[in-house]
Formats: structure tokens, C-alpha cells, sequence
């Protein structure tokens, strides 16, 4: 007859597999628990890419300041038959609501990107909770439709800003892609960076009224359509039930 002795390592290498199985099998708040539990991903994540098969990119524009190009991104985007996110910040949609409404109007999908656009890592939670959910009541009275992604101003984050984004209902949202359009950089210069960096469930930033985002977007469009890839809004692209979100912040189907 033979024994097998078990020490106390064996012991607890054991109770943690079970443990980690189990904990891989939920989810908390659509990030996968043991992320949480085992700390490999140290804090919670907003959704950065998709895990998919699908050639399906979301392209995305981040809207505070100016409106003068906007109308010439949706009449391109049209043009390819193509949709998109416009994350717009309270402040400019105050100014520019009519633009808002031209926005929903051509089947553009609208985010919510803060009333003011702090880092909002620093703010209240009073303040914090302010910042989300007045937005989202500005979109709503103008498109009578629920507003469902959010982005960080700055792309900054912590728990405490996700966990308040997704006691909103709101689902939080970064980029895979940063075309630097921002930076007054060319058209040619914006198109490579996207185009080198780009694949299947990737999402993409731009900003509304950069410098030359109107020739960059001819570009780009192209350059996405020859190569297969459907471009659709960050609604289309992300899940709202049933994921999880690794360390990474890509985005996976739980089945």
C-alpha cells in the first residue's frame, strides 16, 4: 500500500487552482475576477481593442473644442458608407447643438466624453458623478436615445473613475489606435500611423477638428475599405453583456 503525503505548498497550490477556476468562470462587473483576485491585472480597465474574427474596425472622434470640420467627417464617412463614435464633451455640445443633432441624424453614434473635460482622477466623487451623468442627459434631451460609451478626458482613468462610468450604464472606452492627429501632423503622416496599426477589432482615435483630419479620413477610409475591413461605430464593435476584460484591455466574448 503506498501513501501520498501532501505538505502545506501542495495544499495551497491546490485550493488556488480550484479557486482560480472558479473565479475564471464569472465576472465582476464585466472585467474576469481573477484579474482582480490574482492582481495581474492591478486595477480595472476600460475596453481598448476586441477580440475578434471579424475584419471590423471602430473609428472614433473626440469632440471639445471647434465644429467646423465636423459636418465633412460625417459627409466622408457617408460617402463610404461607413459610421462612427463622436465622444463629445458637455461644454461643446452646449455650444454646438444643432451639430449634435446633424451628428445623430446621419446614423453617427454619440459618447459621452465628460462635462468639462478634467483628468477626472482628480475630482470629487460628487464631482465625478457630475461630470458622467449630466452628459448623458444632454445627449438624451437632444437624441431622445440612451447614450451607452464613455472616454476619459486625456484617456486618464483609475477603479474609481470605471466604476462610476459603469454605475451610469455607461460602458468605458480608450483606443487602440492613436492616429496623433492632435499633434497638426499631415494627412499622410495620420494615415500611416493608422493604417500600420491597425487590425481586426481595433479602435480608433481621431479628434473632430484636427488640422487635417478631412484629407486623412479620405485616406484612411480607403485604404480600410480595399482591405476588407467594415468601419462601424465603438457601439457596434464592443460588447455590453457577457465579456470580460483582460489586463491588456482587450475586449473577449465569454461563451
Amino acid at each position: 500500500m503506498h501513501f501520498c503525503v501532501l505538505n502545506s505548498k501542495t495544499i495551497f497550490s491546490v485550493i488556488l487552482a480550484i479557486v482560480a477556476a472558479v473565479l475564471l468562470s464569472v465576472s465582476i462587473g464585466g472585467v474576469a475576477s481573477a484579474q482582480v483576485f490574482f492582481g495581474y491585472s492591478t486595477r480595472l480597465v476600460p475596453v481598448y481593442e476586441v477580440e475578434t474574427t471579424e475584419k471590423k474596425v471602430a473609428i472614433s472622434f473626440d469632440a471639445a473644442w471647434g465644429a467646423d470640420k465636423t459636418q465633412g467627417i460625417i459627409d466622408i464617412l457617408k460617402e463610404y458608407n461607413a459610421t462612427a463614435t463622436f465622444f463629445l464633451v458637455g461644454f461643446w455640445i452646449d455650444k454646438y447643438p444643432e451639430m449634435v443633432k446633424a451628428i445623430d441624424e446621419a446614423g453617427m453614434e454619440i459618447g459621452n466624453h465628460s462635462l468639462t473635460h478634467p483628468d477626472l482622477t482628480t475630482v470629487s466623487q460628487e464631482k465625478l458623478k457630475e461630470e458622467i451623468a449630466s452628459v448623458n442627459q444632454q445627449i438624451e434631451k437632444i437624441t431622445n436615445k440612451p447614450v451607452k460609451v464613455f472616454r476619459c478626458p486625456y484617456g486618464a482613468y483609475n477603479n474609481n473613475v470605471v466604476n462610476m462610468t459603469m454605475q451610469e450604464g455607461l460602458l468605458p472606452v480608450q483606443w487602440s489606435v492613436d492616429s496623433l492627429d492632435w499633434k497638426g501632423i499631415s494627412a499622410l503622416d495620420i494615415t500611416t500611423r493608422i493604417i500600420s496599426n491597425v487590425k481586426n477589432g481595433s479602435i480608433i482615435l481621431c479628434h473632430n477638428n484636427a488640422d487635417n483630419i478631412l484629407d486623412a479620413l479620405v485616406m484612411v477610409l480607403d485604404k480600410l475599405t480595399k482591405e476588407g475591413y467594415k468601419v462601424v461605430s465603438v457601439g457596434e464593435l464592443v460588447m455590453f453583456e457577457n465579456y470580460s476584460i483582460d489586463r491588456n484591455g482587450v475586449q473577449h466574448q465569454i461563451i
